[in-house]
């Protein structure tokens, strides 16, 4: 209410008060508190953005986002196309590759804790410390049961992540994006004997090159090339603020050797908050009391 007041927004009219930025901010805020006090203690968390609003670095950071977001929309649909164009190739070709370690959640149904009936002497028989018949290993190697049981939980944490074309382009956007090296990272490693062993190099190297290095690198230029200009721009003001008269223009070096310097002009002759002060007594004075300055004054206001 406070906020309202001080603006002058009830004077305004209600259409003027519904598409002030400002005045919507606050009823934002106000919504977030009361959805604390009535919903979730974790809406509070989110007042912290006020922050972000009040500094001006950091309000840069999001603007750094936002001012060019149109060149980084474009170039993230870029990257959606070619994930599209790799993923498409991967599901062709390399699908047996797409293999990857998962955590799955414990289950109680492991083989070392199955009881079932008819299942302890099956268990006993392939886990036992005996010698298989068949094997390529001699009866002196003998097979730990605690090493099957090793083995095949490995096997059971690897899971094909290609069996279908969408689970290969969430694979691939997934970690290919996350990885340093691109999708070869997490994919499996082939050998050289292999057919394809040339065709998936090419494969890692060119999702490595065209989306890690150049494409993702073009999306982080933009925001850090538009940080850099919101800062200098910052710079530029504050420069302009401390070497120019707010109101004749004047700057700093103009005053070198005469009768007064800089500062005595600023805080005396232009001192800007004499106009604004000057602007206000125009505004509440009655337009029938006016002299002629404040005539001119009034006119010039009305028109911007």
């Amino acid at each position: 209410m406070s906020f309202v007041g001080n603006c002058g927004t009830f004077t305004r009219g209600y259409k003027a008060m519904i598409m002030d930025v400002e005045f919507l901010y606050h009823l934002l805020y106000l919504l977030i508190c009361a959805l604390g006090l009535f919903v979730h203690e974790f809406f509070y968390s989110l007042l912290l953005f006020d922050l972000v609003y009040r500094e001006e670095t950091l309000l840069n950071v999001i603007k750094s986002v936002t001012r060019n977001g149109r060149s980084i929309i474009l170039t993230a649909v870029l990257a959606l196309i070619l994930v599209y164009l790799f993923s498409i190739v991967g599901y062709l070709f390399f699908k047996d590759d797409f293999i990857l370690e998962v955590d799955k959640l414990p289950n109680e149904t492991l083989l070392p804790d199955r009881t079932e009936p008819g299942e302890t002497m099956t268990g006993e028989f392939l886990y036992s410390d005996v010698c298989r018949a068949g094997s390529s290993d001699n009866c002196s190697s003998i097979i730990k049961k605690d090493q099957l049981v090793t083995e095949e939980l490995e096997e059971e944490n690897k899971e094909h992540t290609c069996e279908t074309l969408l689970m290969c382009i969430v694979t691939v956007l997934s970690h290919g994006l996350r990885s340093g090296g691109g999708v070869g990272d997490v994919l499996r490693k082939p050998s050289k004997e292999e057919p394809l062993f040339a065709a998936r190099v090419i494969y890692d190297l060119l999702f490595f090159f065209m989306v890690i290095i150049i494409v993702l690198n073009l999306i982080f230029g933009v925001i850090i090339d538009t940080f850099a200009d919101l800062r200098s721009e910052k710079q530029k003001k504050e420069e302009i603020l401390k070497t120019t008269c707010f109101i004749c223009g004047l700057e700093r070096d103009k005053f070198d050797n005469k009768t007064v310097t800089f500062e005595e002009h600023i805080k005396e002759e232009h001192n800007m908050w004499h106009y604004l002060c000057f602007i206000v007594l125009v505004k509440v004075k009655d337009s029938t009391e006016y002299t002629g300055p404040e005539s001119y004054v009034a006119e010039m206001i009305k028109v911007r």
